[in-house]
């Protein structure tokens, strides 16, 4: 699987993004080590706090199904359904992917149809508080 391929995931999973509040549309593709793919959408809520990013939905679906290696994800946004600029993972998407993923797990963000820029988990969230963190 390219990271352009990777990305084109990603933004065909916008178009399952429920999103009538924002209008804001993000899909998300999740590559595991195994080359399975899991996608993520959005999904917003009239009372807000329930809503759910696309990064978490997909890296929530894989753990679902006892999958927990994961090698990067794409991310795309944009309003409407189309991709118009950087929608990068939010504080707490970037916590989630803290629990599971190591700090050079890659993060591609789709920037137009044919461009992305990749970064480190490490690089959006550094000084990360792990599971290292949390002492038994």
């Amino acid at each position: 699987m390219t990271d352009k391929e990777l990305c084109a995931l990603a933004v065909k999973a916008m178009d399952n993004a429920y999103a009538p509040y924002s209008g804001y549309k993000v899909g998300a593709a999740l590559l595991t080590e195994e080359g399975k793919i899991y996608t993520g959408c959005n999904i917003e809520n009239a009372a807000y706090s329930p809503s759910v990013c696309a990064e978490r939905t997909a890296i929530f679906k894989a753990v679902c199904e006892g999958k927990k290696d994961f090698v990067k994800i794409a991310v795309s946004g944009g309003r409407d359904g189309k991709v118009s600029s950087e929608f990068p993972p939010c504080g707490v998407c970037r916590q989630v992917m803290a629990e599971f993923c190591p700090p050079e797990f890659e993060i591609l963000v789709v920037k137009s149809e044919n461009e992305y820029v990749s970064y480190t988990l490490a690089e959006l969230l550094p000084s990360a508080f792990t599971p290292k963190n949390v002492k038994k």
